[in-house]
């Protein structure tokens, strides 16, 4: 009954001492983990309100019902019926994987997108900084689908790229922080080592406050300027190398967007540059430009620019400073430079 949805055969069987904890044999589901299964949202309520451990977890997998209704789109309306009813959204089973993290490892940003699923979890108190014992965080999926956008098929990759930027948005905007360390489940970190690739998302992160130094232990642990600076000089490069003429724009584009993240510039220590190739001169004037910027006192433009900018946040910031009511002089200087390279990135 819990399998076809037939609430008014199981409220039958339910009041003639049906016995609500059954497991089945081969599964070890309930009926309540059947009924989520199956996407049946009604059934789901009658087996609740009967009595049915709305948390319990079976024996095999220790799946949650919520567990099971985050993995996949279609159990949406199950996975909403199960919040209402009182379901303990950040219950973990025995590696510390919660409905969260479940929603977020079941999907692929190619056949499986759970957005509204993480949506939902997200707005009914998930928690955003949940851990496994593996150490997998609500960023380690997204890490994984944007390496394998890497030499794949391009459509796939759009479609990814897409899928992990709407990702990333809904967790920051519930407190996601993507700048912590270990560096390899950095969401920042991967974006800054790779930055040409992920351009678009790296700006979004940048542009809604995260930041470019590992957010626990300062750039002693790693640092933006360094991650960019290395990306640049181990690309030589040649006179007619359109790809190392982008990839310095690009970073151009980034190292502009840290300064106007920060009121006091802060540099790593030993941040020494050696480049080479037909691009090093503009590298070595970018690199001796932070090196003043960091030794001289900030300017009051420059303080009244990052203050306007963070007001502004989250993305797009750009967006914003054009539609504020100011003369094009005054929003020119407070656009990011360069500001619209990449916009159609990703």
């Amino acid at each position: 009954m819990a399998e076809l949805g037939l609430t008014r055969a199981a409220a039958i069987l339910l009041c003639s001492g049906a016995n609500l904890n059954f497991e089945d044999p081969v599964t070890y589901y309930t009926a309540l983990h059947i009924a989520v299964l199956r996407n049946q949202p009604d059934m789901v309520e009658l087996l609740v309100r009967h009595g049915a451990d709305i948390n319990r977890r079976d024996r095999i997998h220790e799946s949650s019902p919520l567990d099971l209704a985050s993995e996949e789109p279609e159990r949406l309306p199950c996975l909403q019926r199960l919040l209402e009813l009182g379901a303990d959204v950040n219950a973990a089973d025995k590696h510390g994987k919660t409905a969260l993290l479940h929603a977020l490892a079941s999907s692929d940003g190619v056949q499986v997108h759970n957005t509204d699923n993480i949506r939902l979890l997200l707005e009914g108190g998930a928690d955003v900084k949940a851990t496994t014992k593996d150490g997998d965080t609500v960023f380690t999926c997204i890490i994984f689908l944007l390496g394998e956008t890497v030499g794949g098929d391009e459509e796939e990759a759009r479609m990814i790229n897409r899928f992990c930027f709407r990702v990333a948005q809904l967790l920051l905007e519930h407190g996601a922080d993507p700048s912590e360390c270990p560096a390899h489940e950095s969401l920042m970190h991967i974006c800054l080592k790779s930055f040409k690739l992920h351009f678009r998302l790296l700006r979004f992160l940048l542009e809604s406050g995260a930041a470019y130094n590992c957010s626990l232990h300062g750039a002693s642990c790693w640092s933006g300027f360094h991650i960019i600076f290395e990306r640049l000089c181990s690309h030589p490069g040649c006179a007619e190398d359109e790809s190392h003429a982008d990839l310095l724009r690009k970073a151009e584009t980034v190292l502009d967007l840290m300064v106007t993240n920060s009121r006091r510039l802060q540099l790593p220590a030993n941040f020494d540059v050696h480049p080479v190739g037909s691009l090093a001169d503009k590298i070595q004037a970018l690199h001796q430009s932070l090196r003043q910027l960091e030794l001289r006192p900030p300017a009051l433009k420059h303080l009244c620019r990052v203050s306007i900018r963070l007001h502004l946040q989250p993305w797009p910031v750009d967006t914003k400073v054009k539609a504020l009511p100011l003369p094009d002089r005054l929003k020119w200087y407070l656009l990011s430079e360069h500001s619209g390279v990449g916009e159609d990135d990703g």
